[in-house]
């Protein structure tokens, strides 16, 4: 990244996090991560990434912030895990 001291995780559709603000990746299916998910939207906390798609991954930051993906969240687990520099 030239020196700039953060990785960028993509997080589909052309969007991307700073990966250590990443607290947790998780999948939104269950009625506690739909509450969470509401919860981030009453408090303003609520960034959709999805474009229109289906949410299939909820991604959870160190700022209380909830980002909502289209792309499962074992792929963008799998990306975080890569060494710096290996794609994203």
């Amino acid at each position: 990244m030239g020196g700039s001291g953060f990785r960028l995780l993509n997080i589909g559709l052309g969007n991307h996090v700073v990966a250590a603000r990443v607290v947790a990746i998780v999948s939104p299916a269950s009625a506690p991560m739909k509450r969470l998910k509401d919860e981030a939207r009453d408090r303003g906390k609520l960034i959709d990434a999805t474009q229109g798609r289906k949410t299939r991954a909820l991604i959870i930051t160190d700022s209380d912030h909830v980002i909502l993906s289209a792309i499962q969240a074992e792929t963008i687990a799998s990306r975080l895990a890569l060494p710096e520099g290996a794609g994203s």
